[in-house]
């Protein structure tokens, strides 16, 4: 076998083996990882956590590199993962799937159990300590990142239209 078929198989195989991981990955491994992310209140820390688990995934299905002046192999960087992964980051997803869903939420009648579940204030004595961040703080922090956050969500969410607009400026913002 020729030296120049060998490298078009390895580079085919290469690619094949690229393509399957990467659907297997948007198939399975993320809706798996995104189940019920609607309702998260996610934090800081939990955000980091997140986007580790996706680069570490993302490492293993485009593999090490070869670098070109050394040829030593090496990791792949984060940006270099950003660009080779062109959909947006897995707390980006999660983050417009709330937003979706808080739009659905605001939109329901204040009698529904969902709104009051989501959007009400418990009764009753809170333990010590600072307070957790609620599911409705986060929708104002998320609304702050694209500059939404000195407005009424449940009253901007009633326009249908402009809230899509909203929620995919969500998903397509650039945030490291």
């Amino acid at each position: 076998m020729s030296e120049s078929l060998h490298n078009n198989i390895c580079i085919l195989y290469c690619m094949y083996y690229v393509v399957y991981m990467f659907l297997y990955y948007r198939t399975i491994i993320l809706p798996l990882v995104l189940y019920g992310c609607e309702i998260w209140s996610l934090t800081l820390r939990e955000e980091r956590k997140l986007r580790v688990f996706e680069n570490m995934v993302l490492r293993r299905i485009f593999r090490p590199r070869r670098d070109e002046l050394t040829g030593e192999w090496r990791r792949l960087h984060n940006e270099e993962l950003n660009d080779l992964y062109s959909s947006p980051n897995i707390v980006r997803v999660i983050k417009s799937r709330k937003m979706r869903w808080a739009g659905h939420v605001a939109r329901m009648g204040k009698e529904r159990g969902v709104c009051r579940f989501s959007v009400g204030k418990p009764e009753g004595r809170t333990p010590l300590g600072r307070p957790k961040h609620s599911w409705v703080d986060n929708i104002r922090m998320d609304l702050q990142e694209v500059g939404c956050g000195y407005m009424d969500w449940i009253g901007l969410a009633q326009d249908r239209d402009r809230w899509c607009t909203l929620v995919s400026a969500i998903m397509n913002l650039r945030v490291p």
